[in-house]
């Protein structure tokens, strides 16, 4: 017997070719198919497997009465509540190819195109070098007792690794609290 279980809507279904199963709803129209995400096949890993799901129709579900009731005081309220479903039908499992992946968003493409100048590649090189020893492990009170100790190079590395890096707002308060100190 094949089957496979897919997620759609975040939730796990175990289907078989020719079920008919209600979803939550999805955004495809009536007639349209799609390739929900396969989780599992018996059939092993599942490379190469899809699932090819058809939407039959958008639908309402079963309406789900809720009461309220407080004895004595005369307080009763009732409300009702219909889920939002889709009805879909599973048309087949077998080789085809994999469905693609969701387009993201225009912004977040857009961030992962974008490069880093090389320019600051060398910079971090130099700043590592000027870096205290051991400045990565230490903690904020251990870099607020160590501060008076180095040289303004040192300071400035640190300031910028923080920046760059770990962002604790107690080093950062310290070490600029350092820097205005030698600059006043």
């Amino acid at each position: 017997m094949s089957y496979a279980i897919i997620r759609v809507g975040g939730k796990q279904y175990k289907v078989e070719p020719g079920q008919q199963l209600y979803v939550d709803r999805l955004k495809d129209d009536a007639g349209a198919t799609f390739q929900p995400e396969m989780l599992f096949t018996p059939e092993g890993d599942g490379s190469g497997l899809t699932v090819t799901a058809r939407v039959l129709g958008h639908v309402k579900g079963e309406k789900i009465r809720i009461g309220k009731y407080r004895k004595r005081t005369g307080y009763k309220r009732h409300t009702g509540f219909r889920a939002s479903l889709t009805q879909i039908e599973i048309e087949s499992i077998g080789k085809g190819r994999a469905a693609s992946k969701k387009a993201e968003p225009p912004q977040v493409a857009a961030e992962k195109q974008v490069e880093k100048p090389k320019a600051e590649a060398p910079r971090a090189a130099e700043g590592a070098a000027a870096l205290p020893e051991g400045y990565a492990e230490l903690t904020v009170p251990q870099v607020k007792a160590a501060v008076s100790g180095w040289s303004r190079e040192q300071v400035e590395a640190a300031f910028a690794y923080e920046q760059g890096h770990a962002s604790r707002k107690g080093a950062l308060a310290a070490l600029e609290g350092a820097l205005k100190e030698e600059e006043g």
